[in-house]
């Protein structure tokens, strides 16, 4: 085996000590205790060792800058019909804000004993219009697209129109000979059914065993028809994807492998670009950005980070974050088998209060791309989540939904100079309705006392 040749290509299988002169696997053996680790449902930190450069990296992929504003002037043109459809947007354009936390900043370094260098913000995305979570990114965007395809393909728009236009009853009508379907966990179920109901859409959304059922109701308020399994994620995607191939005008969302959601998650780099500038901070080698991020199959962080990468290069660092009994995209990447692998094949149960993660598999499409870009991966106890659901709460008054506090503590994790900027992205909460979400606070309290701490 020529182990200098695997080595420079990035397998990092094997090391020489010069001092022993040797070659020693010291690489398998460290993945072989983190293997130990995850399968045993301990929190771990895994750095990626075949992360190229941003510029080698997003070489090799197979999207570009021209897709990420291809896929902006397209919310652009739909923001007239948003703005009439759901005029708490405004403005049309569904985004959330970026905010200092320095309050939660300092809980953080208390529960935890540690220090955050730099400064630490929220990206609200529980606070994300129509849908109230990540999820509207991608998932609002692939509706939007298929809907312009299927008008420009009957003639009945132009790229030239005003699109408010659309939320005619003539087009409702048009829209009612279709369907839209899509397996979920939750919220990319809210999401493209939130809006596909909006447009007249038929709409199933096929919901795994872990959907709370606070978010079936809302789909089933906006006349979704809502499908159940006693299955896991993977099984509630498997089945709505043969349902669709099988009838006729369908057209099945599919997460695992959607490049238009891709896309769809990928515009929120050019928008915080804005955000950061507005607030007068410049990202470059002296002033690094770490985002962290919470993984489910993949496709909301991947898209964000590859926007992120795309636009800052090497000076932004991105962080997957996903829990301790669903790390799909974890084991992916350190056994190189991508989607062939689920968490059951090591022994665990996929069973997690961040029912947004709670995926067993992850996207291919997306765990190809995060093997050559993201900077690592960091797993957390639905414990963990619950406190920081507190915390948040008591020391910024925001609201999150656990899956969403999953990122808060990936500025501790990380080795960053005191000009680094942190960027917690907040997932969903803010439709979690009231008399749940004190149930969560009071768990994560109850957590805290525990600690001798609080």
């Amino acid at each position: 085996m020529d182990y200098k040749k695997e080595e420079k290509e990035g397998k990092l299988k094997h090391k020489f000590t010069k001092d022993r002169g040797k070659w020693e696997s010291f690489e398998v053996k460290k993945m072989a205790d983190m293997l130990t680790d995850i399968k045993n449902f301990k929190p771990v930190f895994w750095q990626n060792p075949n992360k190229l450069s941003a510029n080698k990296a997003l070489a090799r992929i197979d999207f570009s800058f021209d897709d990420i504003l291809d896929a902006q002037k397209r919310l652009q043109r739909f923001a007239p019909l948003i703005k009439k459809l759901f005029p708490e947007t405004e403005d049309g354009i569904i985004e959330s804000p970026l905010v200092e936390i320095p309050r939660m900043k300092q809980e953080i370094e208390k529960l935890y004993g540690g220090k955050v260098n730099g400064r630490l913000f929220l990206k609200c995305d529980n606070y994300l219009k129509v849908a109230g979570s990540i999820k509207a990114r991608g998932g609002i965007y692939e509706v939007l697209k298929h809907a312009e395809t299927l008008l420009l393909e009957n003639g009945l728009i132009t790229l030239e129109d005003d699109y408010s236009k659309i939320s005619e009853e003539r087009f409702k009508k048009f829209f009612s000979n279709y369907k839209v379907a899509v397996g979920s966990t939750g919220n990319l179920g809210l999401s493209i059914g939130i809006m596909a109901a909006a447009l007249g859409f038929k709409v199933d959304v096929h919901m795994s065993h872990d959907a709370k059922e606070w978010k079936k109701k809302i789909l089933r308020d906006r006349g979704v028809n809502v499908i159940e399994y006693r299955e896991d994620y993977s099984k509630a995607v498997e089945e709505g994807r043969k349902k669709a191939a099988a009838e006729k005008n369908t057209y099945f969302v599919d997460d695992e492998n959607s490049r238009d959601l891709f896309l769809g998650y990928s515009v929120a780099a050019l928008r915080l670009k804005e955000q950061l500038a507005e607030l007068g901070i410049e990202v470059n080698k002296q002033n690094p950005l770490y985002v962290y991020l919470p993984c489910g199959v993949g496709g909301a962080p991947g898209g964000i980070s590859f926007g992120l990468k795309t636009i800052f290069k090497d000076d932004v660092y991105c962080y997957f974050v996903e829990p301790t009994h669903s790390p799909c995209m974890l084991l992916g990447l350190i056994t190189q088998k991508f989607s062939a692998i689920h968490v059951r094949d090591f022994g665990l149960d996929n069973i997690t209060e961040a029912d947004g993660l709670a995926v067993g598999s992850p996207s291919r499409l997306v765990a190809e791309i995060a093997n050559i870009l993201i900077d690592g991966i960091y797993t957390i106890e639905d414990e963990e989540l619950f406190k920081l659901l507190a915390l948040l709460q008591d020391s910024e008054n925001i609201k999150v939904e656990p899956s969403a506090a999953a990122s808060l503590k990936g500025p501790l994790l990380v080795n960053s100079s005191t000009n680094a900027i942190h960027i917690s992205w907040a997932t969903g909460g803010i439709f979690i309705p009231e008399e749940i979400y004190r149930e969560m606070y009071k768990r994560g309290k109850s957590y805290l006392k525990d600690t001798a701490l609080y």
